[in-house]
């Protein structure tokens, strides 16, 4: 028997607010999981709300929580400490999605999902699967960027791909050929498998309206990926925080607005409370990818049924991520508008014009930096070229965006 040893980055952990989480005493797997938006309020309000409206002892909550001795939970959980990775809806997730692995494998593959830090710091999972000192991590390939220019160009591309096209081009084209290729060639003894993908984010929390690119001038922001690079030609001073850290750095004045992740994401982690223009499209980060890094040498030492097991699964994984993100976000969009007073933005023409302007600089800088940017974006165009015809001519135009 295999037992796959996960370790999660700390995509959305720490600062939970307005989070309804649930812990199910009678799931012997611990798994927990998020009420339906028809869950009724006042189930989940009150269990523990000594506790969590008040400055209670936050070690015995957690202990109470791994104890398996709440049976609900509800209400602000605020400024907890990394051990609340636990609450952390997307370990939840993945807890679901891979949870079936034992009994399709028959017993002989079995998961335990880590929260962030647990076995190594999630910077590190890269290198600590690699070498053996865990057997698997999940992540998002563009938190290597340090160590692989083009890793990026696997999680999230500014003006890219949605999520049609990537996975299109992932697993139909070379995409993950050259996703592969990337950790062979710098020499990190992996094997990666597309574990998730999610819709387009949102654009940025700000605390003004930005009515030009002169507006962003002199800001520090929270950003992303290669979408930071765009941001960083119009003045922006980014930084990339862990979603855990970026409440407290708004709150405390550290930085100035900030994008994350999903509408439904930034909804739990409260953004809302401290800036109220939220802008879209998501131009950085139209369809954002997730990895599951298993070390090659627990690979090779697979079944052939072993590895045909995960790579199904991680198959259904991708597709079970895409459907429940694109469920839930109008209502949450909606209701940040109707119950927290946000107001949301639609970039002007003008503006998404000056970003994309900025991004295509931003490639030609890094395609001179870096040849295995510069081949794997070559590769991508050159499928977007066809995919650009098959979508102009085989899709109903989108709805225009309120006004």
């Amino acid at each position: 028997m295999i037992n796959m040893q996960v370790q999660m980055t700390p995509l959305w952990v720490k600062t939970l607010r307005k989070s309804n989480v649930y812990y199910n005493p009678d799931d012997k797997k611990g798994r927990l999981k998020l009420p339906h938006n028809r869950f009724k309020k006042e189930q989940q309000e009150a269990y523990w709300a000594d506790i969590l409206s008040s400055d209670g002892n936050t070690q015995e909550f957690i202990n109470r929580i791994k104890s398996g001795k709440l049976s609900e939970i509800s209400g602000k959980i605020e400024g907890l400490d990394g051990t609340i990775g636990r609450l952390n809806w997307w370990k939840a997730d993945v807890n679901k999605r891979y949870y079936r692995i034992e009994a399709i494998s028959d017993g002989s593959l079995t998961m335990t999902v880590h929260e962030p830090g647990e076995l190594v710091a999630a910077t590190e999972i890269l290198d600590a699967v690699s070498k053996g000192s865990i057997n698997a991590g999940y992540a998002t390939a563009g938190y290597w960027v340090g160590k692989l220019p083009a890793a990026p160009l696997f999680s999230a591309v500014p003006f890219g791909p949605d999520a049609a096209e990537y996975l299109a081009w992932l697993y139909y084209d070379d995409g993950m050929d050259l996703y592969q290729r990337m950790y062979d060639d710098a020499g990190f003894n992996v094997h990666v498998l597309l574990a998730a993908i999610i819709p387009p984010e949102t654009s940025g929390w700000f605390a003004d309206p930005i009515e030009s690119t002169d507006d962003l001038d002199g800001l520090r922001m929270r950003f992303f990926g290669l979408g930071a690079e765009v941001m960083q030609k119009f003045g922006v001073q980014t930084s990339l925080l862990p979603g855990g850290e970026i409440f407290a750095a708004l709150e405390k004045g550290a930085i100035d607005a900030t994008e994350f992740s999903l509408p439904v994401v930034d909804q739990r982690l409260g953004f809302h409370n401290l800036v109220k223009n939220n802008y879209y499209p998501g131009w950085h980060q139209q369809a954002t990818t997730f990895e599951l890094l298993i070390n090659k040498d627990v690979w090779n030492g697979m079944t052939d049924q072993q590895r045909m097991i995960l790579e199904v699964i991680s198959k259904a994984s991708v597709a079970d991520s895409f459907a429940h993100g694109e469920a839930i976000e109008g209502a949450e969009i909606k209701r940040n508008v109707t119950e927290f007073g946000v107001t949301n933005h639609y970039w002007s023409d003008e503006m998404l014009a000056e970003f994309k302007a900025a991004w295509l600089e931003v490639v030609e800088e890094q395609k001179a930096e870096d040849p295995f940017f510069a081949e794997v974006w070559a590769d991508f165009s050159e499928f977007d070229e066809e995919y650009k015809y098959w979508s102009s001519i085989g899709y109903l135009p989108r709805p225009e965006a309120p006004k």
